[in-house]
């Protein structure tokens, strides 16, 4: 069987626009939301494959629909996850979700965080949200500061939509270079990756 007739079955069992975006949009925002409580999933790389994907559908509005989906996605984890931190500061014993809030800021990052934050307010939060690792101490500042919920979402908000737009610029990116989906998303997550490990050598050098 030549390689032509290979790829012309692989094309023909790829599923429809349709079917994609019924999977594809539940998925990108449970995953999306679940990365902005638990801070462990790479959601920067999530949403930049996303608008690889939506870059080459037929749907002019896939691209608007994956902008809001992420940035809803994560201002409803944001929300959650700050909720939760603000009850474990509220509370006489703290909270474990608090320590391990403290576990993944470094002192130096969090006495950084909590001056921006006494120098800005919460505009702080967009910074945060578009550095790596940013977003943690950012947050974990305007707990120890008992930053109300109001205060902290009126300043989420517009990072999240920061963020969102940012990401899927990367992913836009990605697409418009490459003629193939696949290929766009290869060069859409090195990306995200190159500038996370980039931040962190960064911050390395600055400690040295």
């Amino acid at each position: 069987m030549s390689h032509a007739v290979l790829v012309q079955d692989v094309v023909r069992q790829v599923p429809p626009e349709s079917t994609q975006q019924a999977i594809g949009y539940p998925a990108l925002f449970l995953l999306v939301l679940l990365g902005s409580l638990v801070p462990v999933v790479p959601t920067g790389a999530l949403v930049s494959t996303a608008a690889v994907v939506a870059f080459h559908h037929s749907d002019p509005f896939a691209l608007l629909v994956v902008f809001a989906l992420a940035a809803s996605a994560a201002f409803l984890g944001d929300i959650g996850l700050y909720w939760l931190g603000l009850r474990g500061v509220r509370s006489m014993n703290g909270s474990r979700l608090l320590e391990t809030l403290r576990g993944r800021a470094a002192p130096d990052r969090l006495e950084q965080a909590r001056r921006k934050l006494h120098e800005h307010g919460a505009q702080v939060l967009v910074l945060s949200r578009l550095v790596p690792a940013g977003r943690i101490p950012v947050m974990l500042a305007c707990l120890l500061s008992t930053m109300p919920m109001r205060g902290f979402a009126r300043g989420d908000v517009p990072a999240c939509l920061a963020w969102a737009a940012a990401y899927q610029l990367i992913g836009i990116l990605g697409g418009s270079l490459f003629p193939e989906p696949w290929q766009g998303v290869v060069a859409a997550v090195a990306l995200t990756l190159l500038i996370s490990g980039a931040s962190a050598v960064w911050r390395r050098l600055r400690g040295a």
